[in-house]
Formats: C-alpha cells, sequence, structure tokens
C-alpha cells in the first residue's frame, strides 16, 4: 500500500481530562506516514471521536514536508482547528515531527 521509501512516525499530546479523546483513548496521537525521499506527509491517521475530525486534520496535514520544523503550519492549526484537543494536535505534531527528523537523520 505505501512505498519503500515511506516511514510511519507517531506523536502523541495530553488532552484535557473532560476531553471526549481522553476518554477513549487517554492520550491524543496522530499516526504520519511520511516519504523519506522528501520529507512529505502522504498520509496521516489521529485519535479522534468523529470522522469529520480526522478528516479535517487530515487536510491540514497532507503534503506538508517533515523535513524542518514549519511554524506556520502550527499557525495554522491555531487559526483553524479549535477543537478542545487544539493544544495536543500541536504537541502531537512537534513530537511527530522530532521523532521524524531523529529517523531521517540515522536512514538517510
Amino acid at each position: 500500500m505505501y512505498d519503500k521509501n515511506t516511514v510511519y512516525v507517531v506523536g502523541h499530546g495530553k488532552t484535557t481530562v473532560d476531553n471526549a479523546i481522553t476518554s477513549n483513548y487517554k492520550i491524543f496521537f496522530i499516526g504520519f506516514v511520511i516519504n523519506t525521499a522528501s520529507g512529505e506527509v502522504v498520509d496521516l491517521e489521529c485519535a479522534a471521536t468523529l470522522d469529520i475530525t480526522r478528516r479535517f486534520v487530515k487536510s491540514i496535514f497532507l503534503g506538508k514536508n517533515f523535513s524542518a520544523y514549519d511554524e506556520n503550519l502550527e499557525k495554522e492549526i491555531f487559526s483553524r482547528y479549535f477543537g478542545t484537543s487544539q493544544k495536543a494536535l500541536v504537541t502531537a505534531y512537534k513530537d511527530a515531527q522530532k521523532r521524524y527528523l531523529e529517523i531521517a537523520g540515522k536512514k538517510i
């Protein structure tokens, strides 16, 4: 399904106690499939209770590049995503991006 030039990286972020994601998953996470040749996000899935949330988060990240931290992407999240897990989403992105750079440094 995925090209051999892809890796799977997961980022985590804590949500508030009263968040439905916390009730279902205990923590917010996003799994990213990233093309190691380009650094581009080719697919992803996140812990969310609604399909529309998963689709919206996917629309923010698909096609973005993980080769370097993108402050504009963080700003986009804060300007477009107003779910209660907003900060957890940014934290999960930072965590996944950091993990990707560690992997890229070893593999590429």
